[in-house]
């Protein structure tokens, strides 16, 4: 094989591997609410007030004073742990694999209003001949008065070429953004370049249709995607069959177009992602498995 060939096989390679990062929504991105948990949440509240009612009916005479109840948590509050699994195809090949989990590291407490904490992580292996492509991320956050706060983000890439690494850190105290330990931007609500995922199906599931997010991205630059629902289909994945919401996602770069589907039975979960380049096919990823914890 000549070397042209190569360099081109190479820079095939490296498109394939980079639209399957940078567009992940981003593999979603982004799982939120199961609605077991909100129809168990439901069920609970509409138990409790029957049984006060009930009580109340019972007896005319007046109840002794009892200790306020602390409030349940809405169902928009809830993050719910996940894994989820993921085929990337290139030119109709399967090129290699991706998985997405969630965790609760801290529960909320049911008497205080503490937040809670969870590690978001991704991985993926994409490989074409003789190149490889291995990309590794964790995110730590909270989730407070609804809102997803980032506390550290960690990126690590290996395989054929340059081997990279970044740590991001969110300091709320001096609302300063520490990209590998130096104080690089003033911190103005940014997420970082995980976050979204989880956070765009709640805003599916909240019936939102247009999204913004500024973020940092994997190499610590700060970056914005603009997300727009513009319409429904009907996929067949390696999953299975499943309707889906179809977004597409705006950013900064004029040549790429990402298409991403969003699943509302699968708590508007990222079910399948699409990018272009230049009216060209980068990659294709579908969902192989989805499974909560």
């Amino acid at each position: 094989m000549d070397i042209s060939k190569i360099t081109r096989l190479h820079n095939r390679s490296s498109s394939i591997c980079d639209s399957l990062f940078l567009s992940k929504v981003m593999l979603c991105i982004v799982f939120a609410l199961c609605s077991s948990l909100t129809h168990a949440a439901s069920a609970q509240a509409q138990a409790t007030s029957q049984s006060s009612e009930q009580s109340s009916a019972q007896s005319n005479a007046i109840a002794p004073e009892a200790e306020t109840q602390p409030k349940a948590q809405s169902a928009a509050e809830i993050i719910s742990p996940f894994t989820s699994t993921f085929i990337a195809y290139y030119d109709g090949d399967d090129v290699g694999e991706a998985k997405l989990s969630l965790k609760t590291l801290e529960a909320i407490s049911e008497n205080t209003s503490h937040s809670s904490k969870y590690e978001l992580n991704y991985a993926s292996t994409v490989s074409k001949f003789f190149l490889s492509d291995r990309r590794y991320e964790t995110s730590v956050f909270e989730l407070q008065d609804n809102q997803l706060i980032p506390i550290t983000y960690q990126y690590k890439r290996e395989g054929t070429g340059s081997n990279k690494s970044l740590r991001v850190s969110f300091d709320k105290d001096s609302d300063k953004i520490w990209v590998n330990d130096e104080a690089q931007y003033d911190w103005n609500d940014e997420m970082d370049n995980q976050l979204f995922r989880v956070d765009l199906s709640r805003k599916l599931q909240a019936g939102e249709t247009d999204v913004s997010y500024d973020f940092i991205n994997y190499r610590g630059e700060r970056r914005n995607y603009q997300l727009q629902v513009i319409g429904a289909d009907s996929l067949t994945l390696p999953y299975g069959k499943i309707n889906a919401l179809k977004v597409k996602i705006n950013r900064d770069s004029k040549k790429r177009v990402t298409f991403a589907w969003f699943a509302p039975d699968l708590d508007y979960t990222l079910v399948r992602l699409q990018q272009f380049k230049n009216g060209k096919e980068q990659g294709d990823i579908k969902l192989q498995s989805f499974s909560r914890e």
